[in-house]
């Protein structure tokens, strides 16, 4: 019995409607959580089309990709999880509007 296959172009289109997705949050979002997590929803979908590029040529490439994008998003966080404490800190709010006062 062999497994289920889906085309690639279909696990592209939900690529980019991911990647739409995390830009427009990105975008529109003011709040520093929303935005983090917009972020990790862009890197995800990214890391979804290398691994569905990777598995349609019958390349282990897009996975090692993948592990590479993981590796960013945990650096991602740990860094965004700093800023996100020192802007409630400091700002005693998470929303960016108020934090654009931020001068060095």
């Amino acid at each position: 019995m062999e497994g289920l296959i889906i085309p690639l172009n279909h696990v592209l289109i939900v690529a980019a409607l991911l990647f739409a997705t995390g830009l427009a949050g990105l975008m529109f979002r003011r709040n520093v959580i929303f935005i983090l997590m917009s972020l990790e929803v862009m890197l995800n979908s990214a890391g979804l089309a290398f691994v569905a590029a990777g598995a349609a040529w019958a390349q282990a490439d897009g996975q090692v990709i993948f592990m590479l994008i993981l590796a960013v998003a945990a650096a991602e966080v740990s860094v965004g999880l700093g800023l996100v404490l020192q802007v409630q800190k400091r700002f005693k709010t998470l929303d960016m509007d108020h934090a654009q006062k931020l001068n060095g």
